[in-house]
């Protein structure tokens, strides 16, 4: 079975990023409204179901890492697809809060399954010498799932009802998109056993990766970042309304967010060969609490507008920083169940931030010193970041198959 080229298979996984991300995280908030006129559920019920999708996408990360290293990536991403597409239509057949909460116990092990760090994972042990671009690729691409999301559900929903609108994406992810997963990563590339060796001496186990203070600090690092991110989304437009500024303007300054984002790793797919990962992560990192803090002390519409641009930057960046700091830091051998590992519990702070961040309110005079806070997790996750030096055995080597920079140092 002869495998397709590089360029096929990132186009092909590109396109399925696109589709999942709109689907299975983006696609959520247009139903709620839809299924609160049709079934008197009240938000919170149903924020619930998407909160216990996101916390199942936690848990099953290093189940579908593991699975990748056991070179099963093929079938994790396929049978992802097609249970992202099986949720869907559980969904769209729902009549009661328990069959909802069902259908996205199906949709956060989709989500495991198929949002980026599988297809990272993949390309990173299929394509080690070119993975950085596949992976930069991969985030282009699905940065414009949420552009692709709001309106195309929108046009669906002018068409149809919202059952029907779910069963349509639910179609178009089991015979699209699964198929494409499994047709994109058929075969196995040559490079694969030519790297294998030579990286299985160097590469670190999950167990070895456990014992190294960086593993600790980069799970630090992207478990403070996500809680951040996570706690904004949840609160950003009750924040612009608490600071007496029309819905209007908010959005105006919302909509800056994605161009910014596609704008960040545009200019990482030109010019990332000439900067280190830990280089580019240490500026990345900053940039959000910056944010952060401008967005709790601004009024203005220049100032929140620049709070949007800076966000976008660094939000479009850390993926990618994500991305490829593991494999040069731990290696590829095993970089499915190190990532998993450490996504798991990254994944479960951002679930849990919605929630935990409405309680502090309860506590604090308002959304300033929520925002305020916030900015200074951002700081904490910097300092952690700095503090992640290479473990010796990645530090001391290059990094030939990383766009030819040194490991970082």
């Amino acid at each position: 079975m002869n495998p397709p080229s590089f360029r096929a298979t990132v186009t092909a996984l590109a396109a399925g990023q696109l589709l999942c991300w709109a689907a299975l995280y983006y696609g959520f908030s247009s139903f709620v409204l839809p299924m609160q006129h049709a079934m008197g559920w009240s938000k919170p019920e149903m924020m619930g179901a998407f909160t216990l999708g996101l916390a199942v996408w936690g848990a099953a990360t290093y189940a579908a890492g593991a699975a990748i290293d056991h070179g099963r990536g093929r079938a994790v991403m396929t049978l992802g697809a097609a249970l992202a597409g099986l949720g869907f239509l559980a969904w769209s057949r729902a009549e009661s809060l328990p069959g909802l909460y069902g259908a996205w116990v199906l949709l956060g092990a989709a989500m495991a399954m198929t949002l980026y760090e599988p297809a990272f994972n993949v390309l990173t042990k299929r394509f080690p010498a070119q993975y950085r671009e596949g992976i930069t690729t991969l985030t282009l691409v699905g940065g414009f799932a949420s552009t692709l999301s709001f309106p195309a559900i929108a046009a669906l929903l002018a068409w149809l009802d919202w059952r029907s609108a779910l069963a349509v994406i639910g179609a178009v992810l089991l015979v699209l998109v699964a198929p494409l997963h499994a047709w994109a990563l058929k075969g196995t590339p040559t490079q694969d056993t030519q790297h294998a060796a030579r990286d299985a001496a160097d590469d670190a186990t999950l167990h070895e990766a456990l014992r190294e203070r960086a593993f600790w600090l980069l799970t630090a690092t992207f478990t403070l970042y996500s809680f951040a991110v996570a706690a904004l989304w949840a609160h950003i437009m009750p924040a612009f309304a608490a600071k007496g500024l029309p819905e209007a303007t908010a959005l105006s300054v919302v909509v800056w967010f994605g161009p910014a984002q596609v704008a960040g790793r545009f200019a990482f797919l030109a010019f990332g060969r000439w900067i280190t990962v830990r280089v580019l992560g240490m500026i990345v990192l900053a940039g959000m609490p910056a944010a952060l803090a401008i967005f709790a002390l601004a009024d203005s519409t220049v100032a929140l507008v620049l709070f949007a641009l800076l966000f976008g930057l660094a939000n479009g960046l850390v993926t990618i920083v994500r991305g490829n700091l593991v494999p040069e830091y731990f290696g590829r051998s095993h970089v499915g169940r190190i990532s998993g590992t450490m996504s798991a519990i990254a994944l479960l702070s951002r679930a849990a931030a919605p929630l935990l961040t409405a309680w502090l309110l309860l506590a604090l005079p308002g959304y300033r010193e929520l925002l305020l806070g916030l900015a200074g997790l951002g700081a904490l996750a910097v300092l952690a970041f700095a503090l992640a030096r290479p473990p010796a055995r990645q530090a001391t080597s290059t990094a030939p198959d990383s766009g030819g920079s040194v490991s970082a140092s």
